[in-house]
Parts: C-alpha cells; sequence; structure tokens
C-alpha cells in the first residue's frame, strides 16, 4: 500500500476536516471553520473575502473572533489581481520573514472571491500550495452552497441598498461565469443594485448551449416582475424540450396570457451547438448578436426581428437565424441599455464603443469575465459616469482555449510572482 507524503496527507486531512465541520454548520460558522483548519497546517491571518455585487471590492467575511481585515480594491491590488486573473499569487507576510498567499474562490469557474493565509517561512513548497488551491475549491463550494440557507454572505456582498426589483432579478440570474473544454460563457446586470427589467439565462444540455437575454418594458419591480416571468417561461419551454420557434411561440403566448395591460418584452434566444458551431436564434424585438472575429473585425449577425413577446400584432411567423461561428469566436449578446450610458464626460457609449472595447480586451488577452467587469467599469463605474436603462449582457467565446485561463495554476511561475 502506498504511503502519501508528508504535504500529501496534510492537504487531505485539511479537506475532511472542513467537510466534517461543514455538515452541521450555518453560513456564519464558515469563516471561522476555514481559519482553524488552516491553522492546523500552521497558517495564520486567514481570511475569506468575497467579490461584491459591482465586482469592484473584495469584502472580508468576519470571523467569531470580530476579526476583520478592511475591504479591498480589485483594481490596483495584489488581492484583486488573484481574483481577476484566478492566479495564486505570494506577497511578504505582516512582518519579516513572513509569507502571504493569495487563492482564487472558484465555484467551477465561477469567481467567488479571494482567500489569503500567511505562514512563517519565507519558501512554501510546490505540494504544499497543491493543497492550499484544492482547500481553496473548496472553500468556494461550501460558500456556494451553504448561502442557500442563510444571509451572512449576501449581506457581505452588499455595498449599497438593493431595490426589491434587483433582489427579483438576482434570485432568477445563473452564475455569471461558465465554461466547458468548448465555450466560456460571461454575464453582466447593472445596475447591480437597481436593476429592474433586464435578465438573461443559459444551460449547457448535452452538447447544445441555450441563450437567452431579455428586456422588458419600464423599469422597477413591475418591470422586474414581467422579466421573472418571461424568463421562468423560457426555461419551462426549455425543460420542455421545445425548439426556439416553439419557445418563442409559448413565451410569446404566456406573457401576452399573462399580462394583457400592454406590458412587453424584447428576447433574443439562442442555441449553439458546441461541436459544430452552428448559432441559431430568434429575435422579438431585441438588439441583433455581435460577432468578434479573429480578435479584430467586428460584424452585427444579420437579424429579421419579429415584435417583442407578447405584443398582439400580426407579422407573420418569427424567422430564425443562423450563424456558423470559427473556433476563437467571440458573440455579444446585450439590451439596448448597454450602448445608450453615458461616460463621465457626456458622450454616449456607442455600439461601436462596444466593439473597438472588446476588439482592445480580446487583443489583450483578457478572459471574458475580466472584459465583462471592465466593461462595467467603463459604462458606470466612474464618476459622473451615466447609464440612462438597464444594462446586461452575455458574452461568448467558442473554442478560443481561454477556457483553460479560468483555471487557477496550482504553482505561480517565478517571473509572475510579485512582493
Amino acid at each position: 500500500m502506498a504511503v502519501l507524503p508528508q504535504t500529501d496527507r496534510a492537504a487531505l486531512e485539511l479537506l475532511h476536516e472542513l467537510l466534517r465541520r461543514s455538515h452541521l454548520s450555518t453560513p456564519s460558522d464558515l469563516a471561522q471553520a476555514v481559519a482553524e483548519v488552516a491553522a492546523s497546517i500552521g497558517a495564520s491571518e486567514v481570511t475569506v473575502y468575497l467579490v461584491d455585487y459591482e465586482q469592484a471590492v473584495l469584502v472580508p467575511v468576519s470571523a467569531r473572533d470580530g476579526s476583520e481585515d478592511a475591504p479591498v480594491p480589485v483594481t490596483g491590488t495584489i488581492a484583486g489581481r488573484a481574483f481577476s486573473s484566478t492566479t495564486i499569487l505570494k506577497a511578504d507576510g505582516s512582518h519579516p520573514g513572513a509569507r502571504r498567499v493569495w487563492l482564487p474562490l472558484l465555484d467551477g469557474t465561477e469567481r467567488v472571491g479571494v482567500m489569503s493565509m500567511s505562514f512563517e517561512e519565507p519558501d512554501i513548497s510546490d505540494a504544499l500550495l497543491t493543497g492550499l488551491e484544492r482547500y481553496a475549491h473548496l472553500v468556494a463550494m461550501l460558500i456556494v452552497t451553504k448561502s442557500a440557507y442563510g444571509d451572512a454572505f449576501e449581506s457581505v456582498r452588499r455595498r449599497k441598498p438593493m431595490t426589491l426589483a434587483s433582489e427579483l432579478a438576482w434570485a432568477l440570474a445563473p452564475p455569471l461565469v461558465f465554461a466547458t473544454d468548448d465555450v466560456v460563457v460571461a454575464g453582466m446586470l447593472e445596475p447591480a443594485y437597481d436593476n429592474g427589467g433586464d435578465a438573461f439565462d443559459y444551460a449547457v444540455n448535452g452538447r447544445v448551449l441555450h441563450l437567452g437575454i431579455f428586456d422588458a418594458m419600464g423599469h422597477g419591480l413591475p418591470a422586474a416582475g414581467v422579466a421573472a416571468f418571461a424568463v421562468s417561461a423560457y426555461r419551462h419551454s426549455r425543460r420542455a424540450g421545445l425548439d426556439l420557434l416553439e419557445t418563442h411561440a409559448a413565451m410569446d403566448h404566456a406573457v401576452g396570457e399573462q399580462f394583457p395591460d400592454r406590458r412587453f418584452v424584447t428576447a433574443l434566444i439562442a442555441q449553439l451547438d458546441l461541436d459544430r458551431g452552428r448559432l441559431t436564434w430568434v429575435s422579438a424585438g431585441h438588439p441583433p448578436p455581435l460577432l468578434l472575429r479573429e480578435g479584430r473585425r467586428t460584424q452585427t449577425l444579420p437579424t429579421k426581428p419579429v415584435p417583442p413577446l407578447g405584443v398582439k400584432l400580426d407579422a407573420g411567423a418569427p424567422t430564425m437565424a443562423t450563424e456558423f461561428l470559427e473556433p476563437g469566436d467571440h458573440l455579444l449578446f446585450y439590451s439596448d441599455g448597454l450602448i445608450e450610458a453615458r461616460g463621465p464626460d457626456g458622450t454616449m457609449f456607442t455600439l461601436e464603443d462596444m466593439s473597438q472595447f472588446i476588439e482592445r480586451e480580446a487583443a489583450a488577452g483578457q478572459i471574458a469575465p475580466e472584459t465583462m467587469r471592465r466593461i462595467r467599469h467603463a459604462i458606470i463605474g466612474r464618476e459622473r459616469a451615466e447609464l440612462r436603462d438597464d444594462a446586461t449582457a452575455l458574452l461568448i467565446e467558442w473554442r478560443s482555449g481561454s477556457e483553460r485561463r479560468l483555471l487557477p495554476q496550482t504553482i505561480l511561475p517565478a517571473q509572475a510572482e510579485t512582493d
């Protein structure tokens, strides 16, 4: 029988002990349990940080002992770099000779936050880093799982009051990041604390990626309710195995019957064959997809839209559009609020600006979720910037190879280390 090396045994014991403690723990207990279990291998100053809803700040989760670090900006900090690049980083500790490790917290490929811990020894072995990475993965999964049983993590992530409409929008939203070997999906739902009429959804069933983006008329809770109904109708049709045209017909009928007071929803629903790259979509009064090819050539995909969902007009049967993607293609699905935002100088963020922004990010090698975070910062994350309508988007990469970069390297290359 093979005997595990001491570092491997220590890492395995970390996972076993945290799992053991997690079964009967509350969300509020988790940060303390994470710190106490990590202390068994000599880690100190263990802190879990969660990214806020605007993805601008990493906020510490308080332990029961009352200790708490200050929030850390994502931009311009080593913690933020570990989060945005999903890379393990090492830095000097709080006193001479100590070493601090920053580990991305990933639930699959969804960026939950980061975790930091300090060690007295300046040299941290590769084997220990591997064990710490696995520990961070488990912590992230427990945070997501335990979030269903309490509000501790939700309270940490909120830096502003959230409207009832936004509460409903986020309750329906899937994770902002998802990736497989063939595709990367990254989403944005803004303004994070006051979104009232936009929504998106996606699902991977077998070898097909299903996508939907929705924009309900108006704003606030009435619009959020209509958008939520449209998403539910979309999921109901998708799970019943309906094709795109059947799904559109079912959604149109459901919205029209449920909201006969002239409320409507623009929508774009699509399917992507992950093996062949065949994209099909139907537009109900929604802006067409934007295609970025070879990192520099952007084009709007031609679409013949039908009226928005719930509008009683005899516009004929909808047309299902088709496009064959090439490996490395980027697709952007968006609501019109994204290209109606005004920057700090009052100028509008146009579709051309959006295309150029994505081209620059692609050329710089940014991963899709980081591109979306930077778009958010560009349009509303700056002082005096103005968002006149909800802005929702989905960025999809097909066979670009970038999904590998969403996973953290177990060992940080020496040239990428920082002090």
